[in-house]
């Protein structure tokens, strides 16, 4: 095996470990999402929703198209695509590089049934050899150009990690992101993190160059500094910590530089007015970018977030449920700042 040349690594290689990323959310690290987080505090890089590549070349699904919008401020920015087609991920990555994305991701880990139907998603782990002709599919779209990585699980029923990492190391990605836990396990265990220590020894011991990361219950940038530091990790990914939390990320910088010198950041923490206006103008953007394309009831599970542990939250947070549009939100919102009562 030989190890990852700079130009297999790409980007990746320009950023100070432990990177710090944001996972993959379907129906909720949309173009709005990202743009506001990208806007307050941004992790080191952010990943798309993941994009059916069957979808957007056997043809017939443009609104596909709409996961793979972007603002610049975003990046770097990585597109994630799912299929068990390699032509389809060949294209898929020439399109990453046309639409002007840092990476491309391949997701092997998503346990939904509709997904894994398709042979794609967790039930790649059960189909190696076409895991790695994916992979490879996927480097000889784009080219050299950018880098490709994957995102998967310890193994399907059981822990499979000793002979299934060693089948992606053997085709080079950038990277490979473990969710630790199985895609039996789902989310019902917590994630098991020696196995990223274990991950890293398998990495080290085949000479590779692909740097590993860890997902699973990290909800803090300084957890995942920690965590890094623990495992040898190269950069955690950080999923749910993000709900109604744009500036999760602030000062990342800054406070990576604290942990590694052994000191404290002070981390930002908006007062309710702020938080209601950040709720405000994320509801802005979803309709601005995706009002026409996606239901306006996906911005329920973003009120739940962001309006939360202060007196008036559940009755502000069920009176935005009962919102048509981003007009009465901005109406329902305003009053409350002002008033501190629930607009009839």
């Amino acid at each position: 095996m030989h190890k990852n040349t700079h130009t297999t690594l790409g980007f990746w290689n320009t950023l100070r470990k432990p990177i710090i990323v944001l996972a993959p959310m379907a129906d909720v690290t949309d173009c709005a999402f990202r743009e506001m987080i990208a806007t307050y505090g941004k992790p080191d890089v952010m990943w798309t929703e993941f994009v059916s590549a069957d979808g957007l070349f056997r043809g017939g699904y443009d609104k596909l198209k709409y996961d793979l919008i972007f603002n610049t401020k975003e990046k770097p920015l990585v597109a994630q695509f799912f299929t068990s087609n390699p032509e389809y991920m060949e294209e898929a990555g020439k399109l990453a590089v046309e639409m002007g994305f840092d990476g491309l991701d391949i997701n092997m880990g998503c346990p939904d049934r509709s997904i894994e139907k398709q042979g794609c998603g967790s039930a790649m782990i059960k189909n190696p050899a076409k895991a790695r002709e994916i992979i490879r599919a996927a480097q000889k779209g784009v080219d050299g150009k950018i880098p490709v990585s994957v995102k998967t699980r310890l193994g399907y029923n059981t822990d499979q990690l000793e002979e299934w990492l060693p089948e992606l190391l053997a085709e080079n990605p950038a990277v490979v992101t473990l969710h630790a836990r199985t895609r039996k396990q789902m989310s019902k265990v917590p994630a098991q993190w020696e196995r990223i220590t274990r991950a890293v020894q398998i990495r080290d011991e085949a000479s590779s160059g692909t740097l590993i990361f860890g997902n699973g219950d990290i909800l803090t940038p300084e957890d995942a500094f920690a965590i890094a530091q623990k495992t040898g990790a190269d950069g955690v990914m950080i999923g749910k910590g993000i709900f109604g939390k744009p500036w999760l990320f602030a000062d990342l910088a800054k406070r990576k530089e604290a942990f590694l010198a052994g000191e404290s950041f002070p981390i930002y923490e908006p007062d309710i007015e702020t938080r209601l206006l950040r709720a405000l103008e994320h509801t802005e953007l979803f309709v601005r970018y995706l009002g026409d394309i996606k239901s306006f009831a996906l911005m329920k599970k973003h009120f739940k977030a962001y309006i939360t542990d202060f007196d008036g939250a559940k009755e502000l947070r069920e009176r935005l449920f009962l919102s048509a549009d981003v007009d009465e939100v901005r109406r329902i919102i305003h009053h409350f700042i002002q008033t501190k009562e629930i607009l009839p």
